[in-house]
């Protein structure tokens, strides 16, 4: 019999076990996989994005939307102060970077699985791997038992920590949506929100592998503009990503129940069109008796010159810079500003980064995670129903719910 049962051997659920060992309770983790943090090892591109570095509540919690009011009892009590202090004291300090992202200053996903290997160990977790739950007993209200197989393993407290379905390859494949469910919760279905997206035009395909600082995106349906976003962008070789685009999902999701949408990339933003073409008069005086192709690379930014020359046509591409007219280098100052895009889709689960979808926070007491249909219960990370959006948002809801779910188990 142990104090505390914790399924889900993620952020979370190690964060959970850890807190509860370290105030003196007997926990068991139990994680299906072989090993713990799959989906861990593999955030911030390997690399972990921590926390978002922004330690004024009232500016930070608003990132997640509707979900802020239900956040500041649960933030008063493990907030990005205390991820700082809390990595600093398991001999992994941070160092924070643009956008305020906050990395572990090894930049190794690894080091924060092991710091928090360490600090279960510390407390004298019992963690059992390889051990998938299937089946949770309850009866009126209370969790009786949990199941591995013919194992039985019960607990007077257990936190449900087995994330959403964002990777699934990491072994999130929604399980605890199905127990929750059957236990009396109400699950929002999820989807993809912090996601790539697909697009149908093959000059940006050309581009994949190539990043870009400081792009301008805008989002159209059926023409009409909708909203715009400034930021760092990738393309791929199905569409876009990086934070620029990851950050419009969710919006571009809704986008797309509306009609056909499109959208336009402003390699200046911070260029208008008359400063534009003069810095290309300026490289086109340079350059007259060059032909436009070799020329366009020094007109565009790093690494895009093959998807800009597709899209000016072969003709003009060949043209010796003397013999292009005026309204042809308007109409290459026009492209810069406005370089086009169809969007096909929202990439899946197997591509998000993050998914909503989930517990709603009504049947949560947030203050301590606690289920409010199931007295014994908890419930934490990417199984409550919270959008945010990339940037260690994600992961520092895990560590603060993690740490609430396992003080209060």
């Amino acid at each position: 019999m142990y104090d505390v049962i914790v399924i889900g051997g993620g952020a979370s659920g190690m964060m959970a076990a850890g807190r509860a060992a370290a105030l003196g309770k007997k926990v068991l983790l139990l994680e299906k996989n072989k090993h713990l943090g799959e989906k861990l090892k593999i955030s911030g591109g390997g690399r972990c994005n921590i926390t978002n570095a922004e330690l004024d509540q009232r500016a930070f919690l608003p990132a997640y939307g509707t979900a802020e009011p239900f956040l500041y009892s649960t933030f008063s009590q493990f907030g990005v102060a205390d991820t700082f202090s809390f990595f600093e004291s398991q001999k992994l300090p941070l160092v924070v970077e643009a956008r305020k992202r906050a990395f572990p200053h090894t930049q190794n996903a690894s080091d924060v699985l092991a710091a928090l290997e360490a600090y279960m160990k510390q407390g004298g977790v019992t963690v059992s791997r390889g051990a998938a739950v299937t089946r949770v007993e309850a009866t009126e209200g209370h969790i009786e038992a949990v199941y591995c197989g013919a194992k039985v393993f019960s607990a007077q407290a257990y936190v449900c920590a087995t994330g959403s379905l964002s990777h699934p390859e990491t072994g999130s494949t929604g399980d605890g949506f199905h127990w929750l469910a059957k236990l009396g919760h109400t699950i929002h279905k999820p989807t993809p929100t912090i996601v790539p997206l697909s697009v149908h035009d093959a000059w940006s395909k050309l581009l994949s592998g190539t990043s870009l600082s400081f792009m301008k995106i805008t989002f159209y349906v059926d023409g009409e503009k909708q909203f715009s976003k400034t930021g760092k962008l990738l393309f791929t070789h199905f569409g876009l990503s990086g934070p620029l685009i990851l950050n419009s999902a969710k919006k571009v999701a809704d986008l797309l129940h509306r009609g056909v949408v499109t959208a336009t990339i402003d390699a200046y933003p911070h260029t208008d069109l008359g400063s534009l073409e003069k810095n290309i008069i300026s490289v086109f005086d340079a350059n007259k008796n060059k032909v436009l192709k070799n020329v366009v690379k020094e007109c565009v930014p790093l690494g895009t010159h093959r998807g800009v020359l597709l899209l000016l046509g072969e003709e003009l591409a060949a043209k010796k810079i003397h013999l292009v007219t005026k309204e042809e280098r308007k109409k290459i100052v026009r492209l810069l500003k406005a370089l086009p895009l169809t969007i096909d889709g929202l990439m899946g689960f197997d591509r998000a980064v993050v998914a909503d979808g989930g517990v709603p926070l009504e049947e949560v007491d947030m203050k301590t995670m606690r289920s409010r249909k199931i007295d014994n219960l908890f419930i934490t990370g990417d199984l409550l129903h919270i959008n945010r959006p990339s940037g260690g948002y994600s992961l520092q809801l895990c560590w603060t719910t993690g740490f609430v779910a396992g003080s209060h188990a």
